[in-house]
């Protein structure tokens, strides 16, 4: 059973799979060759998954870590009594890849580089491969230039000078370094059937990680126009919205992980390596305020694409999709894992893809809407789909679904299904011309004003005082907030400013971060949601409450780990991270939530400006 914190993980990235390493050198999570691949190594869900330590000997040492500025290279710094010793740790880029180019040519090999910048040194490294999720042990042995795996669909190389010795499907090797010694590893992988890979020299790894380096930095200097509170986060955030996308097609997945849990020991415990509809909108949002203009391009291209041909066949828009643009995501457990701290069953696929979710509608015309051109006329297959999806949105608002939060139950009437509806139709109107549909607008507005009508006469609870959860419930819902965070409502709506509250009220607790709602068809309390929080002090600076946004937004933030990654969830008795790592939905909130309060601050110096005149 794997015990580590969540929050101690760093992730690695080559913009098409994904690595995690401790904090104490171990690489416990690896997915070659994409996001949503199986795990070589996956200690994160069972401690006899797989696992790649490069440690020093004996007690623990004082450990400080980071990555090297503007980019995704984690340096871990290891001091001992006896010596310091450096550890480099990045997933390649594909040679003189820079700027948006990333992730285009990656060659799916893993660099690692220790040296020993000050006395001496032991280090111990422990290389365990457990291919397809820890359900293969490999044959290993010695081979020119490192060590080679073999077992499943993979052959696994480990290029290195370093003598290591074998027991079963583990290697081990302990080293002496003394000043200005260095190692260097790099593991890659090649189909079974194929060539074996080719061991990478010394030399080559340290050039691949300083261009690796040098890829990164220049992506970061073409994203660097947010200025404002947080400014430095907000550009993390970004890059961590950069390293969690699959270049081959734009898609980003929603996390790095699966089956990391919701509640410690809970149920609850999904796979997050695919893209959602749903997160769209507030993605591409959160890209342009992170100046990703063409990841911004690039996403909704995905989706496009992704989505083709559904509406017209008369089925429902998908809600998620692999990052291949996959549509088939047939969930299954794997028994053979106990799961983090015993959180079972371990799941990969995710049977949501499966649902009736009517918000996507809203969030791909949003989506098209912040990234397409209002008075061009789209090609025919864009503007085809997007008139379909406006078309199903009209057609389908008043039926019950599953709701944003994917609930496993019986279909409702969810309050943000019908806003996103709204939404679906708010923006369509909008991009008539481009459309090519000037002749549905007065459909779009009637059935427009229709959905606004039973929200605001449905949708509100008078005795409760705010928006609901769904029509005719007493239950608050976090994503009532998105009421004015869409522009259904405004700010100073006294209705948003009351929901707003008994939110804050009602669904916060004691550190200040919030829940989605209170009590669970499925499992016990979880934790509470970051994406929420920020999507409160998003809320309190559109209802003039700037002070108020700060300090929430500050709570949230306090939960980033120290090299800035925010989980999905944090664990309302331990303050600890929870659910799938790093999230990039929270980190959309980060973004968005930033760039509302400089707004809101802005307009109030505006408007005292103005005043004082």
């Amino acid at each position: 059973m794997s015990e580590r914190p969540i929050g101690d993980y760093a992730v690695l990235s080559d913009c098409r799979s994904a690595a995690l390493v401790s904090s104490g050198g171990s690489v416990d999570w690896l997915c070659f060759p994409r996001f949503d691949g199986p795990a070589v190594f996956a200690r994160l869900l069972d401690q006899d998954a797989g696992h790649w330590s490069i440690r020093p000997s004996g007690t623990q040492a004082e450990v400080s870590r980071r990555y090297l500025p503007h980019t995704l290279v984690l340096e871990t710094t290891f001091r001992r009594p006896t010596g310091t010793a450096v550890l480099l740790d990045a997933l390649a880029l594909g040679k003189r890849e820079r700027g948006h180019a990333m992730g285009a040519s990656s060659p799916g090999t893993l660099l690692r580089q220790v040296t020993c910048t000050s006395g001496t040194v032991d280090i111990t490294v422990e290389y365990a491969p457990r291919p397809e999720f820890g359900l293969i042990q490999p044959v290993m042995r010695a081979a020119r230039g490192g060590l080679l795996a073999r077992g499943g669909a993979q052959v696994l190389m480990l290029a290195t000078d370093v003598t290591f010795r074998l027991e079963g499907s583990t290697a081990h090797a302990e080293v002496t370094l003394m000043a200005g010694d260095r190692l260097g590893f790099a593991l890659s992988a090649e189909p079974a059937w194929g060539l074996d890979p080719k061991p990478w020299s010394r030399r080559r790894i340290r050039r691949r990680l300083a261009d690796t380096e040098a890829g990164w930095r220049s992506w970061s200097t073409l994203h660097a126009a947010y200025t404002g509170p947080w400014e430095q986060h907000v550009r993390d955030s970004g890059r961590v919205l950069r390293a969690l996308t699959y270049t081959p097609t734009g898609a980003i997945v929603a996390a790095a992980t699966t089956s990391l849990p919701e509640s410690v020991g809970g149920s609850r415990n999904w796979d997050y390596r695919y893209t959602w509809v749903r997160d769209a909108s507030l993605t591409l949002q959160a890209l342009a305020t992170a100046a990703c203009k063409q990841e911004k391009a690039d996403f909704f291209a995905f989706l496009a694409q992704a989505a083709a041909t559904q509406l017209e066949r008369g089925v429902d828009l998908q809600v998620m999709y692999g990052i291949g643009g996959e549509r088939d995501l047939s969930e299954r457990t794997l028994p053979h894992l106990s799961g983090w701290r015993g959180s079972s069953p371990v799941r990969v696929g995710n049977d949501a893809w499966r649902q009736r979710q009517l918000d996507v509608y809203g969030e791909l015309l949003d989506a098209a809407h912040q990234t397409l051109p209002h008075d061009e006329l789209l090609d025919p297959p864009v503007r085809t789909f997007l008139r379909q999806c406006a078309e199903a949105a009209a057609r389908r608002w008043a039926d019950p679904d599953q709701g944003i939060w994917e609930g496993r139950g019986p279909a409702r009437h969810f309050l943000h299904s019908k806003l996103m509806c709204w939404v679906a139709l708010d923006r369509a109107i909008d991009l008539a011309t481009a459309l090519n549909a000037q002749a549905r607008v007065t459909h779009w507005q009637h059935v427009r004003q229709q959905i606004r009508d039973t929200i605001e006469d449905q949708g509100y609870n008078a005795q409760v005082g705010a928006f609901t959860q769904a029509f005719g419930s007493q239950r608050l819902d976090a994503s009532a907030l998105t009421l004015p965070l869409t522009g259904f409502l405004p700010g100073d709506d006294p209705r948003v400013r009351s929901t707003v509250e008994a939110i804050a009220r009602d669904l916060t607790d004691s550190r200040g971060l919030v829940r989605r709602y209170l009590k669970d068809d499925i499992d016990r309390d979880e934790g509470t949601f970051l994406l929420c929080t920020f999507w409160l002090a998003q809320a309190l600076a559109l209802t003039g409450q700037s002070a108020r946004a700060r300090q929430v937004f500050e709570n949230a933030l306090a939960h980033a780990n120290d090299v800035g990654l925010l989980p999905e969830e944090i664990d309302t008795e331990s303050g600890e991270a929870l659910g799938n790592f790093p999230q990039a939905f929270s980190h959309i909130g980060l973004i968005n939530a930033a760039l509302a309060i400089r707004d809101a601050e802005t307009e109030h110096v505006r408007q005292d400006g103005t005043d004082s005149q």
